[in-house]
């Protein structure tokens, strides 16, 4: 299998570098741009690119831009890099069709996990292939949901909670990201609503349901033993 490549956009090359070294370490191929223009050369000339990481901040192009021109032309998947923490440009970046925001400074860690995350998201939506974790088995596709092979029914948001879930496995959730992304942003109701439906879904997943951890004061979190 061809090893999956990533364009890192940064105009420091330390972070670049930092970024580079991390993915590298988990087998990927990672191609460097040092601002938008070149990012969008590099872009147009690799059609092999599975993954963008943009920098916000940059000469020349500006992450916004880029952002902007990719999605003329294409759905790769985008992680934006910022040092400003602002809910606006959060928001202008999902608008935008960005699939990750991520504030620096961020732990390299946990932008390679976010990474991840984003890819098997992207891979699993192109290929339309179930989803796999601990013995649950997600069709997207057929909004099919298998535990140890036997059919589960589950409601429409019980099936796209739990497919968010196994998407960002590892990965601690707040409860206003999966709102965002569960309920979508036009949906204006609390917190209360994902905790009555994982609750639900716990108990339906009968003992997979401790794969859904709670993380106090934030959200959960879901990790296969």
């Amino acid at each position: 299998m061809d090893r999956i490549k990533i364009l890192v956009v940064d105009d420091e090359s330390r972070m670049r570098k930092l970024v580079r070294d991390f993915l590298e370490r988990e087998g990927y191929v990672v191609l460097e741009a040092g601002n938008g223009e070149e990012a969008m050369e590099i872009f147009y000339k690799d059609k092999d690119i599975a993954l963008l990481i943009l920098d916000v901040m940059m000469p020349k192009m500006d992450g916004w831009q880029v952002c902007r021109e990719v999605r003329q032309t294409s759905k790769v998947p985008v992680i934006m890099l910022t040092a400003r923490g602002e809910e606006r440009d959060e928001l202008q970046g999902f608008q935008l069709g960005v699939d990750e925001y991520i504030s620096k400074p961020f732990s390299p860690k946990i932008l390679v996990a976010r990474a991840e995350a984003v890819l098997r998201r992207s891979r699993a939506l192109d290929a339309e292939e179930a989803l796999q974790a601990g013995g649950i088995s997600i069709d997207k596709a057929a909004h099919q949901v298998k535990v140890d092979g036997k059919e589960m029914e589950l409601s429409y948001k019980e099936f796209e909670l739990l497919a968010y879930f196994v998407e960002n496995e590892g990965i601690a959730l707040s409860r206003e990201k999966i709102l965002n992304n569960v309920w979508n942003y036009d949906y204006f109701g609390d917190a209360r609503t994902i905790d009555t439906h994982v609750k639900k879904l716990r108990s339906k997943l009968g003992e997979k349901g401790g794969y859904i951890k709670t993380v106090w004061g934030m959200g959960y979190k879901f990790e296969v033993d």
